[in-house]
């Protein structure tokens, strides 16, 4: 596969190197891990397996041989060699085959993934493209025209593919809602902050990235400082510096932080979260842990109903 125009960010993703946070090592991965992972099982791959993560402004891409291939995520316009091809279903490409990226309708990051796999070397055991860092991927940085992608031995041919999928992720139209847990560190902050993260939207600031979303809106009081000793920073969580805007780590945060933090976005809630970009706004409702967790089941039935049919 050849990258003819790159489009504004487009990196590769598998879902992530896991396991080496105690040594520093980032985990990377996609920003929505669903549509990623619904893109991998609508072209029969591992649910891990490497993917294009498309940002914003998609690209233009060749085929060389005849493979499957899904674009779950953020609604574009897709064409195939001026052909309308359609997001959440698997469509057949073949040698010397263009597709194209058009206007993006909802959400901010698609997920491109082609059966087989992009088979680019792995660094620690993932593919995953850390940018800050300059590892993974190709070369640690965003694809640019005229990158070659290796691609593995796919597992589903050509013709066998899944029926369209009703896509799984609410796609945000510049807002979203997202619920939270309290804490890990909420009682370094006043007795009302929780409230107050609460009262008013916060508006994703254009110095986001992958890191994080520094978010822009009332400001969250301090009760007990604005630093502590750096200690594991998850994904989804909220870190709030002296200024008292909370930052939102995301996939490629790093692995401590000095600030507390004041809540965590349930794992159900991230891949709308990752679907949110610069200028957009963020509503957070505190939730409990069983209502999280009942998310995240009723998320992850959906995905393994979509796994299961492809066996």
């Amino acid at each position: 596969m050849s990258v003819v125009k790159a489009g504004m960010l487009t990196t590769i993703q598998d879902a992530g190197r896991w396991g080496f946070q105690s040594r520093g090592v980032p985990v990377a991965g996609p920003m929505d891990p669903v549509s990623h992972r619904l893109a991998n099982a609508l072209v029969g791959n591992d649910r891990a397996a490497a993917a294009l993560e498309i940002t914003l402004l998609g690209p233009v891409l060749e085929f060389v041989d005849e493979r499957l291939v899904a674009v779950a995520g953020a609604e574009f316009e897709l064409s195939l060699d001026g052909r309308s091809v359609p997001s959440n279903a698997p469509f057949t490409v073949s040698a010397g085959s263009h597709l194209r990226f058009g206007a993006r309708r909802l959400g901010s990051r698609a997920y491109l993934a082609v059966s087989g796999g992009i088979a680019v070397p792995p660094t620690l055991g993932s593919r995953s493209t850390h940018l800050v860092s300059a590892m993974g991927g190709l070369r640690g940085r965003a694809l640019t025209a005229g990158d070659r992608l290796p691609l593995g031995d796919p597992t589903r041919v050509p013709g066998t593919a899944l029926a369209p999928q009703t896509a799984i992720v609410p796609l945000p139209d510049g807002h979203a809602t997202i619920r939270v847990l309290p804490g890990p560190q909420v009682e370094y902050f006043s007795a009302d902050a929780l409230d107050v993260l609460q009262s008013a939207p916060y508006v994703i600031g254009h110095h986001s990235d992958r890191m994080g979303f520094r978010l822009e809106g009332p400001r969250l009081t301090h009760a007990r400082g604005a630093d502590i000793i750096s200690d594991a920073t998850p994904l989804g969580v909220m870190q709030v510096p002296a200024s008292g805007q909370p930052i939102l780590l995301m996939a490629d945060r790093q692995t401590t932080g000095g600030y507390p933090k004041i809540a965590t976005v349930i794992a159900a809630d991230i891949a709308v979260a990752g679907q949110l970009g610069p200028a957009d706004s963020i509503s957070f409702a505190v939730c409990t842990p069983r209502e999280a967790m009942a998310a995240l089941i009723a998320q992850e039935r959906a995905l393994m109903a979509v796994e299961d049919r492809r066996a």
